[in-house]
């Protein structure tokens, strides 16, 4: 018989089974023999790390699915894991962009120390992403937009510091004359949306003096995507000059965007 006790995190639970010896029995189950001792030392470390964090930060979780905790659990997991392993607390407030003004948000987000803008499709909440993404610019504070919150800082850098005041996607405005976010170009004859967005990695050119380039420690990486709008090349210059600079860029020449 194997006690499955309650654990304070999911990752104490292989520490906990193993005490149990559920590791023998599974390998006698298997007839599996000649095999070494688990090593786990540095998942003990990650551990006692998670334990005994020596500082704490709070970091706003700005999303449209706020209520499907779900649909962010990768994104959550990445903070314990980042956490631990800088023997921090990171603490998470959750943030539906539909409830984000001009007027509130500094309420809302003054007392974070950090603003991750998640993905998400379509037009609901994006005005909000849009005005959260301003307030961190202005104020400073430390910011990261994965997939349509990337797409939102291109938007909101578009109308209040390039003056296009008509910035947007065309995915929420398909109409608009300023583009910044576009459809990709082998996307725009698809018409079954199904499992058909671009997936996949492609060699990603990281240019020297980024952060991006500081974290990675190498010219040249590749990391899995899946959408279908990307950033629009042909605002690209505008955006450098003004000081947005694109960190990562596809290390084959072409037209559209994908940066």
């Amino acid at each position: 018989m194997i006690e499955a006790a309650d654990a304070s995190t999911i990752y104490e639970v292989p520490v906990t089974m193993m005490k149990e010896k559920l590791d023998l029995i599974c390998l006698k189950k298997l007839n599996i023999t000649n095999y070494q001792d688990a090593e786990l030392t540095k998942w003990k470390e990650f551990l006692d790390k998670l334990r005994h964090p020596k500082s704490k930060v709070t970091i706003g979780l700005i999303g449209k699915y706020i209520e499907l905790q779900d649909a962010y659990k990768s994104i959550l997991e990445s903070f314990v894991h980042a956490g631990a392993m800088n023997e921090c607390k990171v603490q998470i407030l959750n943030v539906h962009s539909e409830s984000i003004t001009s007027e509130n948000v500094a309420e809302k987000l003054g007392i974070l120390d950090g603003l991750l803008v998640a993905p998400g499709f379509g037009h609901r909440g994006i005005e909000g992403k849009i005005t959260a993404v301003k307030y961190a610019r202005e104020n400073k504070l430390p910011f990261f937009g994965i997939c349509l919150g990337m797409q939102m800082a291109v938007i909101e850098f578009a109308r209040n510091i390039l003056g296009l005041t008509k910035a947007h996607s065309t995915e929420m405005q398909a109409d608009t004359p300023t583009p910044v976010i576009d459809l990709m170009e082998h996307q725009k004859k698809i018409t079954v949306k199904g499992g058909t967005m671009r997936l996949g990695a492609y060699p990603c050119a990281v240019e020297e003096g980024t952060m991006a380039r500081d974290i990675y420690g190498k010219s040249m990486i590749s990391e899995r995507h899946r959408h279908r709008y990307e950033f629009n090349n042909e605002y690209l210059q505008q955006f450098e000059d003004a000081g947005m600079i694109a960190s990562g860029k596809k290390s084959r020449k072409r037209t559209g965007g994908n940066y």
